[in-house]
């Protein structure tokens, strides 16, 4: 029997130009070089230039991962932005994308899971593709952390950045087994319990109706993650009818190298195969699985072919992975 399945035909990325070094936050709070890497794996990050708009990230993406495709922007069908710092409450960063992109009159919406938001909005598009609606939707996941940062709050303010990512998915028939090409299998969650180990203070209900700050409580945070994306990508391949020695590629959410080290060694995964560009780029959000995608496309480690995991974990707390044939 054969059955559509949602393949990843295209993948981009950006970054805006101005790049904040561990040194530049010496400045303006208690810490050095030193301390940041030691705890975080982070070097640099990247930060929107005035003027830049979180929707104006994502268009650059979308354009690389156009291209990647072979597809002009008037063949698009339906656009997702995942992301935790939209432009305007609303209308939605993927409407003002589908603007500025010049694409065509379609579904254009965004999905907020916050780090969790690029694999969340990947499973709507599995959906859209996977029941023949929609035949080439663009997946973005763009970010402007630093719009959401206390800067002197060490313990937030070193750990994100700035910057997009986006795929573009197209369906393909498939023999419906773990040997087609394409999205293979998800494990998505949330537990709203766990809200106040990461959040942002403000908002329309907060006091004053201001535009609130990241709110982190980061060794219960660390605790949680390592078990529930372990848990959540031990469940994926399973559904999937994978095994983890089956993977050719782990390519999860850049929160922190201490993070991404535990999970590889809870599932018994080789550091070898997991792409990490935490050093370079920070966390940023709903844009980071889809860059550090791009990065290894770009130099060569991730090729047609290849089995691909990716997860992520963000505030809520929402988490989730998924398996992917390329």
């Amino acid at each position: 029997m054969r059955v559509l399945r949602s393949a990843v035909t295209g993948v981009g990325g950006f970054l805006p130009e101005q790049v904040v070094t561990n040194e530049d936050f010496t400045r303006t709070v208690d810490t050095s070089d030193a301390w940041i890497v030691e705890r975080t794996g982070i070097r640099q990050r990247h930060k929107v230039d005035p003027g830049m708009k979180t929707s104006d990230m994502a268009v650059e993406a979308a354009k690389v991962a156009l291209a990647a495709a072979g597809r002009d922007v008037s063949d698009v069908d339906l656009i997702i932005v995942a992301t935790t710092t939209p432009d305007m409450p609303f209308p939605s960063t993927a409407s003002i994308v589908q603007h500025k992109l010049g694409a065509p009159t379609c579904p254009a919406f965004d999905v907020q899971a916050v780090c969790s938001g690029f694999v969340y909005a990947l499973s709507v598009a599995d959906g859209f593709v996977a029941r023949g609606l929609s035949k080439c939707v663009l997946v973005i996941g763009a970010e402007a952390m630093s719009q959401l940062l206390d800067y002197s709050d060490r313990g937030t303010c070193i750990l994100f950045g700035d910057g997009a990512g986006a795929v573009l998915v197209e369906p393909v028939e498939g023999k419906g087994d773990n040997t087609d090409k394409g999205i293979l299998g998800f494990d998505l969650r949330c537990d709203g319990s766990k809200v106040d180990l990461l959040y942002v203070d403000g908002g329309t209900f907060e006091a004053e109706n201001r535009i609130g700050k990241i709110c982190m409580q980061g060794n219960q945070v660390f605790k949680q993650a390592v078990q529930k994306i372990s848990q959540a990508v031990e469940a994926a391949v399973e559904k999937s009818n994978l095994s983890i020695a089956d993977i050719d590629w782990f390519i999860p959410h850049q929160a922190n190298q201490r993070i991404l080290k535990g999970v590889a060694e809870r599932l018994g995964l080789d550091e070898a195969k997991v792409v990490s560009t935490v050093a370079q780029h920070a966390n940023t959000s709903a844009a980071s699985i889809p860059l550090a995608w791009y990065t290894a496309v770009q130099d060569g480690r991730v090729k047609p072919g290849d089995l691909v995991l990716i997860e992520a974990l963000g505030g809520g707390l929402t988490w989730g992975a998924a398996a992917i044939r390329l």
